[in-house]
């Protein structure tokens, strides 16, 4: 990886290989990086798993095996913006496999980590200019878990 740019560093206790391996076999153009390890120096014992650095669609990361010190939380949560309900459902299936369904969208992995999984077309509805389309799109997009394409667009449109 290069030192241009941004990477996110994402904190697990003992499952940063195991996470960065999950996420790459979710996301189609990923790669993994370099596996650093623990040495005698510590903290952690050595040879363990201390960071891996990898890609998603282009996205860096790091993940690091830090210690239950601190967990994830909604504060922070990763978009993926989708083309369609097929991209939808593989993205939706794929991470709250294991974790935890929220509410419009969003959803917690089973590392904790947050994710809102969104059809661009979406976007467009609850920020269209007529206020009443807007309106009624985004009332529907608040009782939904999982985003539905057809369902948002009925509502949009007043059916």
């Amino acid at each position: 990886m290069t030192t241009n740019g941004f990477t996110t560093c994402l904190w697990f206790d003992g499952q940063a290989e195991e996470a960065a391996n999950h996420y790459i076999s979710i996301f189609k153009d990923s790669k993994l990086g370099r596996v650093g390890r623990y040495t005698e120096a510590g903290p952690g014992p050595a040879g363990t798993v201390m960071v891996v650095e990898f890609e998603l669609n282009g996205q860096k990361f790091v993940a690091l095996n830090g210690g239950p010190e601190f967990t994830f939380n909604e504060a922070v949560s990763f978009q993926i913006y989708c083309d369609d309900q097929d991209e939808v459902d593989y993205y939706w299936n794929r991470l709250s496999e294991g974790g935890q369904e929220v509410q419009c969208g969003w959803l917690k992995d089973k590392y904790g980590v947050s994710w809102q999984v969104i059809p661009t077309v979406l976007i467009d509805m609850i920020s269209d200019p007529d206020p009443e389309k807007a309106k009624r799109a985004t009332e529907a997009m608040f009782t939904m878990t999982k985003l539905d394409i057809a369902a948002a667009r009925k509502a949009y449109a007043g059916l």
